[in-house]
């Protein structure tokens, strides 16, 4: 069971974090205004209250695996926001951070 919430946690970090930035994004560089930028400010700072939230209490693979689940995040953000369209080098690098999430957060260890 812990795997699962743990990659729910991920999936709901990774909308806080990247829809944060996206925000802050469009409150800067598309000119939408401060009420965007502040909404991605919020979000950013419930991204890391939700990063607190995994089962596991080693900060730094939390956020070397997060990294993982954080780029393939924003590639599908990318497309499904703004249209863009990953190639199949962004799809196999991607696959690549998530083959190395999992190594680093679920790999059996000895302790």
């Amino acid at each position: 069971m812990i795997p699962v919430r743990s990659l729910a946690l991920f999936v709901l970090a990774a909308l806080f974090e990247i829809g944060g930035a996206w925000l802050v994004w469009q409150g800067v560089r598309e000119h939408r205004g401060w009420m965007w930028i502040a909404g991605g400010i919020l979000a950013l700072g419930t991204y890391g209250f939700v990063a607190t939230l995994q089962p596991s209490a080693d900060f730094g693979r939390i956020l070397a695996a997060y990294g993982g689940v954080f780029v393939a995040g924003s590639l599908l953000w990318g497309w499904l926001a703004d249209g863009y369209r990953p190639d199949r080098f962004d799809l196999i690098g991607a696959l690549i951070c998530l083959a190395g999430m999992g190594v680093i957060m679920y790999a059996p260890r000895g302790r």
